[in-house]
């Protein structure tokens, strides 16, 4: 009456995994926007400060302004970010990891029914009937004979 039963289907809990995933799909998507939306922010600004203000004009590696070699370098940053989110997880989403899982777990099964059936072989057990040596009843202890040791 007082206590609240929390039900523990398993419809909830692939709901609740399914609303998980969308969750984390989402936040990884807001924060690759947001990478974005600072790497253009960042880039004007690198932009701005050199040719505007004149801050390093002198300093050109390769022959290139050194802003230019900063905003290429934070978009390739950002090109990894991009394939990390949208290519690598549809490759290894939760379907792949699902899929891994599996297998191995049915690997393991096949290598634990191999090991069984050879721990059978090399010792079988007594309690089986083998059609080549019959079972021997147990032997009864008798209280006539108290002083008999049990296992003669």
């Amino acid at each position: 009456m007082f206590s609240k039963k929390k039900n523990t289907s398993k419809i909830d809990y692939e709901q609740r995994e399914l609303y998980e995933n969308a969750r984390k799909r989402t936040r990884e998507k807001k924060r690759l926007f947001q990478h974005f939306v600072i790497f253009l922010i960042g880039a004007v600004f690198l932009i701005v400060l050199n040719v505007v203000i004149g801050y390093k004009e002198e300093f050109q590696p390769l022959g290139y302004n050194w802003f230019v070699w900063a905003v290429l370098l934070w978009a390739l940053i950002f090109l990894v970010h991009f394939f990390n989110v949208f290519i690598v997880n549809s490759f290894m989403g939760k379907d792949w990891e699902a899929k891994q899982v599996d297998r191995l777990v049915k690997k393991q099964k096949e290598k634990i029914a191999r090991l069984q059936e050879q721990v059978e072989r090399e010792h079988p057990s007594p309690m089986k009937k083998d059609p080549q040596k019959p079972i021997e009843p147990t032997k009864r202890i008798e209280p006539d004979d108290p002083d008999r040791p049990i296992n003669s």
